[in-house]
């Protein structure tokens, strides 16, 4: 059924649109619309077209004439739900169940079931957040100790792997950024259907999803876009007829394809029709009619191309399977011996055999897949976790990642392969990055790993009202604040002061960078601070796709290196000989990388020199770190610190603000959770560091908000220790190689920048550093005279900005910090980590 206020295309717009259509040209909204109402001989020349796309996608898979299904059993792990969706007959009410949950026997009965039966699949369906609307719900949880249904949902995913072998695809709702984190390492694949992108559906009384707060489109929107960032094999899909029209049926779709453009993270969609049910606030309503179905698939696959996996579900087709063939879909979706549908269990699966006869008759040979779909299967990093790959290879065809049909589930441990983490590589990049360099400017996988460019290019939206406001008022306004109150620059009744600051040039610049330093000088006095140190990367491997990252590499790269623990304590051994007090150990988000690492390296840090002060691991290393773990962020920082960890880097921070995160970082994590990262560390007493990278795709009103985030945490926490200004490094970076990035900061910008932090931070941080690294030595020297205070480290090493294309060096002898100083006309003196008297 579609809005009736729809209006029919004419004639002639629907041939133009076959037309462009048959020609491979972009449809536009309008065009997809009018082809969602072909029908007769338009409809058949529509379903030909997109048939004759579905076969070119099928034979650059190398399996041509083939049709997949996945062979399942279907786990209802609750039919409890926040939401009240009024075509539903899933969710119900607590009286009307025996209990909350299907308790962990009940999972695993199911699923022995479906495993006796040759099944591959556990698909779990659940209602959303049940707790949060239901108090049977958190009761049950409670008395079985798990603090949400996701946790339970992880806990049975794991008993399935274990105990039966199968695969399990898990369909929990909305999930959050950490949350698809946390499942992803218990699950080949996860799926939530889109169903519709037209807002007006949830807003409005009356209509399908009004009052169910996870079917607003943009929440929905959000969690396509974070299974994208984590890198999740996802499945998620459109269901028509439910009162939408047809433009907003096609801009369902088109928002589908910038996703997956995006992200490269959709498996399958599926285009599910509506089937009225008894006893829902809809069941008057009429059934989605047959052919629009039909004339739905065929635009879907028009508009997302061949390799899109398109999918009708069989048992609510009415038997016209061979008119959905036509219409261009290439798999039938799960079907179970075992279990009924529980979202439709009016209308039972099709057998096996009968559909494997209907996809013969029309010209198809129906196959088997497994839950994660073989384009991923075969790629492994970053969509398939270790810990997983036992699990799925013994049941997947190694010449086609389709389903080994022989092959029967049996359980095997959850865990990581032994060996998996096996270092070597180029172990030297921190000695030869600075003689032989790197090996090119950029890793094997350039065009993939980022995503669609020309999609990430559309999210770089200009600063808001063009270049920061400067008039005459609100400069002298500034100037006071400055001189006078510099924190109160913050307060948004100072905005339009503190954005006038960041815009000033020639002498008013001057002015600014004048009065930061006498703020530093009553803040700090004169003496500039440095630390003798070492950094440590570990690991360079990292697949989560960071834009302007140039140091991630591949396993297989040229670059690519891993230390072993041992190693690690060797590097700091041979600092504390040389003078350090501290190392500072970061490294990529390796897949590999074993979760006991993180703790083994600082223990073993910690025994070679038990004074060596541990400055380790991001923000984002804690928070994939303690998700592969199954364990909260507390806890894992919990278990380091009783490892020996002292404080970490507030690294990972870049831009707080994810409009800019999104387009610069791809997978890292958001910014409210780099905040509870950090807050949460401060509240156990380990401290950390403040940063923020600029120059790039960011504008100074981001940078403003970017500090009164950091003042937030302060205020709460006072954890943070200084304050260091990153300015991008341009030079090896994919998004500017990419023509989306500027080559940094302009001299100006690094300027004010370092100078603002010394204004808006007054009062809270003290310590302002500025990066040689990035800026080098006479750089340096000009942000210790307009409010800096600290010059970092000797570094002994540096990978990170030397890889990016900075040109300064990887280390500074304590006399050439001291030269530094003397240059700017200041004594040098040497620091702890927490900024106390060395020595």
């Amino acid at each position: 059924m579609v809005d009736s206020t729809d209006s029919r295309p004419t004639e002639a717009s629907l041939r133009r649109a076959l037309r462009r259509a048959a020609d491979g040209q972009a449809l536009d909204t309008g065009e997809a619309a009018d082809l969602l109402a072909a029908r007769g001989e338009h409809l058949d020349r529509l379903l030909a077209i997109a048939a004759g796309i579905r076969d070119a996608g099928l034979r650059e898979a190398g399996r041509p004439g083939v049709v997949t299904y996945s062979k399942k059993v279907f786990i209802p792990l609750t039919r409890l739900c926040r939401d009240r969706c009024h075509y539903c007959t899933f969710a119900t009410v607590p009286h009307r169940l025996p209990a909350a949950y299907l308790d962990r026997d009940e999972v695993l009965a199911i699923a022995r079931d479906g495993a006796a039966q040759g099944c591959k699949e556990a698909l779990f369906t659940l209602g959303d957040r049940p707790e949060e609307r239901w108090p049977a719900a958190r009761q049950w949880l409670d008395e079985r100790g798990y603090d949400s249904t996701i946790d339970y949902v992880r806990a049975c995913a794991i008993a399935v792997l274990e105990e039966t072998g199968l695969l399990p695809h898990l369909n929990p709702g909305v999930l959050s950024w950490a949350e698809l984190q946390r499942l992803k390492p218990v699950a080949p694949s996860m799926g939530m259907m889109l169903e519709t992108t037209a807002t007006r559906l949830w807003s409005e009384p009356g209509g399908p999803h009004y009052g169910s707060p996870d079917k607003e489109p943009a929440v929905r929107l959000r969690v396509l876009d974070d299974a994208g960032r984590v890198g999740v094999p996802f499945t998620t899909g459109i269901l028509i007829g439910i009162g939408e029209n047809r433009t907003e049926r096609v801009e369902s779709i088109f928002a589908i394809r910038r996703a997956a453009r995006e992200y490269g993270h959709i498996q399958e969609v599926i285009v599910q029709n509506f089937r009225a049910k008894p006893d829902t606030a809809m069941r008057g309503m009429p059934d989605a009619e047959l052919h629009d179905l039909a004339a739905t698939v065929a635009v879907a696959r028009v508009l997302l191309g061949p390799k899109a996996r398109i999918q009708a579900p069989p048992n609510l087709i009415a038997g016209e399977y061979e008119l959905l063939l036509r219409a261009g879909i290439d798999d039938w979706g799960g079907v179970s011996p075992v279990t009924p549908d529980h979202v439709n269990p009016e209308r039972p699966w099709p057998q096996i055999d009968e559909l494997a006869k209907h996809s013969a008759a029309a010209g198809f040979t129906l196959r088997e897949r497994l839950t994660i779909y073989p384009e991923y299967l075969r790629r492994g990093d970053p969509w398939l976790d270790p810990r997983l790959n036992p699990h799925v290879y013994a049941l997947a065809e190694p010449a086609t990642g389709l389903a080994d049909e022989e092959a029967r589930p049996v359980g095997r441990p959850w865990q990581e392969p032994e060996d998996s983490f096996v270092p070597g590589g180029r172990t030297d990049l921190h000695e030869t990055i600075d003689t032989t360099g790197r090996t090119g400017d950029r890793r094997g996988d350039f065009d993939s790993v980022y995503g669609d460019w020309t999609e990430v290019a559309a999210h770089v939206a200009p600063a808001p009202g063009g270049a920061p406001a400067r008039t005459p008022a609100d400069l002298l306004a500034g100037l006071r604040l400055a001189a006078d109150d510099p924190a109160a620059l913050l307060e948004p009744a100072n905005e339009a002061a503190a954005m006038a600051l960041f815009g000033a040039d020639g002498a008013a610049l001057d002015e600014v960078c004048r009065i930061a330093d006498d703020v530093r000088r009553d803040a700090v006095g004169d003496d500039v601070t440095y630390i003798v140190n070492r950094n440590i990367n570990f690991t360079n491997v990292c697949y989560v796709g960071c834009r302007f990252c140039a140091f991630a590499q591949r396993e297989r790269d040229a670059d690519a290196f891993r230390l072993s623990v041992d190693q690690v304590a060797d590097r700091a051994e041979e600092a504390w000989r040389a003078g350090a007090t501290e190392v500072c150990m970061q490294g990529g988000i390796d897949p590999k990388l074993p979760i006991t690492a993180y703790a083994d390296i600082v223990r073993a840090v910690k025994a070679r020199v038990p004074g060596m002060h541990v400055h380790a691991f991001s923000p984002m290393e804690i928070v994939t770190a303690a998700a592969k773990g199954g364990l909260s962020v507390r806890d894992w920082l919990t278990m380091l610190r009783e490892a020996g960890l002292d404080t970490i880097p507030g690294t990972a921070a870049e831009i707080l603000d994810d409009d800019v995160r999104w387009v610069l970082t791809k997978g890292k994590l958001p910014a409210a959770t780099w905040v509870e990262v950090v807050t949460t560390a401060h509240e156990l007493g380990i401290r950390s560091s403040s940063t923020m990278m600029y120059g790039h795709v960011d504008h100074p009103r981001q940078w403003l908000g970017h500090f009164r985030v950091l003042a937030g945490v302060q205020d709460r926490t006072g954890g943070f220790t200084e304050f260091v200004a990153l300015p991008f490094v341009h030079t090896n970076a994919p998004i500017y190689l990419a023509g989306i990035a500027r080559p940094g900061p302009t001299w100006r910008e690094n300027r004010i920048v370092h100078a603002m932090a010394r204004l808006l931070l007054h009062g809270r941080i003290d310590n302002i550093q500025c990066s040689w690294v990035k800026l080098g030595d006479e750089g340096t020297v000009a942000m210790l005279r307009g409010g800096c205070n600290d010059l970092g480290g000797t570094l002994m090493e540096e990978t990170i900005s030397r890889m990016a294309g900075s040109d300064n060096g990887s280390a500074r002898t304590v006399a050439q910090l001291h030269a530094m100083a003397e240059a700017a006309g200041r004594p040098a003196r040497e620091r702890t980590t927490a900024y106390g008297r060395s020595h």
